[in-house]
């Protein structure tokens, strides 16, 4: 009999997930299934519920659940506490234990990409989602030059920094906030820019995060978004000589991560990657 494992949120239709893990689990030989499961706010539990009584051997959690998801969870991991999220679940003989993929997900595919280390970079995070929350705190905790978040609402980003410093004694990096005009006068200073916000995501392609009218040469913008492939964010950076990076690699280094965690077997990444830009008919930047 096939493990089960899925995706939990809503919607989920458009989700690439079923056919990136089941493509694993048969390369591999894996007697696994996954399925995206609509689950609608206020039927988490019940869901949660559920998945217990099926014996789910491990499950994806995405929006509008991955903050809610915790309450129902017998054990959080430590990461996911200090990110304040839950992307990723496990059931480890009948208990349901949570995890965060997305923060490191995210930083091993922009390390492939940066054209100088990390710690010798100035780093400018765009919005205080539970995106930011991981991105912030892998990127925070690899270590960089300076670090400063920006969003419409200040309140959310010092929430991301709080709740950073609140869990790590020893501080990797100082979190500066600072307001959307500031980042803007002083977008040269920055070496990566990391767009986590879903201005520019189809179908209001026509938006972008912040003006890049004065970023400096090499100037590595990633926007965590992948449809479209190339946001009007990416191509006006790339018209202005920047290195750009879209959330293809996120997505697959992200699930690769937790197929790891359900399976022990670390799935090949590229491959993984491949099917997603495939079925999203265009070239990874």
């Amino acid at each position: 009999m096939n493990k089960l494992f899925g995706l939990i949120g809503h919607p989920v239709s458009h989700s690439m997930s079923p056919l990136m893990h089941n493509d694993a689990f048969k390369q591999l030989g894996i007697n696994g299934y996954y399925h995206a499961f609509d689950v609608q706010e206020g039927k988490l539990e019940e869901a949660v519920a559920a998945f217990k009584v099926l014996n789910m051997s491990g499950f994806n959690v995405t929006i509008p659940h991955k903050v809610a998801i915790m309450e129902f969870l017998d054990e959080i991991d430590e990461e996911a506490k200090m990110i304040g999220a839950v992307n990723t679940v496990v059931n480890s003989n009948g208990r349901l234990i949570g995890f965060n993929t997305d923060g490191r997900g995210f930083l091993s595919s922009l390390l492939e990409i940066v054209p100088k280390p990390l710690i010798e970079s100035n780093v400018l995070v765009l919005g205080a989602g539970g995106a930011a929350r991981a991105v912030v705190t892998a990127v925070a905790d690899h270590g960089v030059k300076t670090l400063a978040i920006t969003n419409r609402t200040l309140k959310k980003a010092t929430e991301i920094k709080n709740n950073y410093y609140n869990y790590k004694k020893s501080k990797n990096a100082q979190i500066d906030i600072v307001s959307l005009q500031e980042a803007e006068a002083n977008i040269g200073v920055y070496d990566i820019i990391i767009n986590t916000t879903s201005l520019g995501m189809s179908p209001n392609i026509e938006e972008i995060p912040i003006s890049i009218d004065h970023i400096k040469p090499n100037v590595v913008l990633s926007d965590l978004i992948y449809n479209p492939l190339k946001t009007k964010w990416l191509q006006l950076g790339e018209e202005n000589g920047a290195i750009i990076h879209n959330g293809v690699g996120m997505f697959a280094m992200q699930g690769a991560l937790a197929f790891e965690k359900w399976t022990g077997i670390t799935p090949d990444t590229a491959r993984m990657t491949k099917i997603v830009m495939n079925q999203l008919g265009g070239k990874s930047c």
